[in-house]
């Protein structure tokens, strides 16, 4: 498929997804959204998902100049928009079986931020921030970030950026807990690489069950996530890297995980 908004990279077994609108600071139109919808449909193999945006921005939020979002009646719009495009791209991230990482530079606001931090990992650099803006154009949390932000930060945290509306800069975001790593800018593309690379060649089915269940394990019960650990750990036992992890352990050599 050619892609407008999105470009795709394939380096071993990592698939790379880089927002591609560098002079808008990649602000998202509901398509490119689509697109990264079904570029995550089929990795082709891949056993790692790399997010990276062009330029000298992550993704400065949905691009609310045209198209969708000024069609018509301006909630119900929106409202067409979330539910049929941003959403759905956003559930497919939770839902792949392949860890995620993204690379961020420059500002991750609004959905954009949602997008960095639906990774497993974000690496910052440190020009990074992450912005909650919508209460200061009137508007309300979206993309899931009600959900994911106390999550990861906590009530108040999350309350300080949705109710504020300010930048939590790159450090400040490493301090609560929102980034795995901050690096310099020059750099973040080729450390965000470095960690999907180094989590491709892992044991994948192990992986992907892992974020899967923890991310169930966030609305259920003490004994579902052990239920579900249960389904997850005889899944995982059975597949080929389990067998290899395991014989490497016995020869004492490092494992050659194949992701089956």
């Amino acid at each position: 498929m050619a892609y407008e908004h999105i470009l795709i990279e394939r380096r071993g077994d990592v698939l790379a997804i880089t927002l591609n609108r560098p002079e808008r600071l990649n602000a998202a139109p509901t398509a490119m959204f689509d697109e990264i919808k079904v570029a995550l449909a089929d990795l082709d193999g891949a056993r790692a998902v790399l997010l990276l945006g062009a330029g000298r921005a992550f993704c400065s939020g949905a691009d609310v100049g045209g198209g969708a979002l000024s069609a018509g009646d301006p909630g119900e719009a929106t409202y067409a928009a979330l539910t049929e495009h941003y959403n759905p791209a956003l559930l497919a991230i939770a839902e792949l079986g392949v860890p995620v990482v993204s690379g961020v530079r420059g500002p991750a606001a609004g959905i954009g931020c949602s997008l960095a931090l639906a990774a497993d990992f974000c690496i910052a650099a440190s020009n990074a921030y992450f912005l909650q803006a919508f209460v200061n154009i009137g508007l309300v949390p979206d993309g899931g970030a009600s959900w994911m932000l106390p999550r990861i930060v906590g009530r108040a945290r999350a309350l300080e950026m949705m109710l504020l509306g300010e930048k939590v800069h790159a450090d400040k975001a490493r301090d609560w807990g929102m980034v795995y790593e901050v690096v310099h800018e020059d750099v973040v593309d080729s450390e965000a690489w470095r960690l999907a690379e180094r989590l491709a060649a892992g044991p994948t089915v192990a992986l992907g069950l892992i974020r899967r269940q923890l991310h169930a394990a966030l609305d259920g019960g003490y004994a579902e996530a052990m239920a579900r650990e249960a389904d997850n750990q005889r899944a995982a036992r059975g597949s080929a890297d389990s067998m290899e992890g395991g014989m490497a352990f016995l020869q004492k050599r490092k494992p050659e995980f194949k992701g089956k």
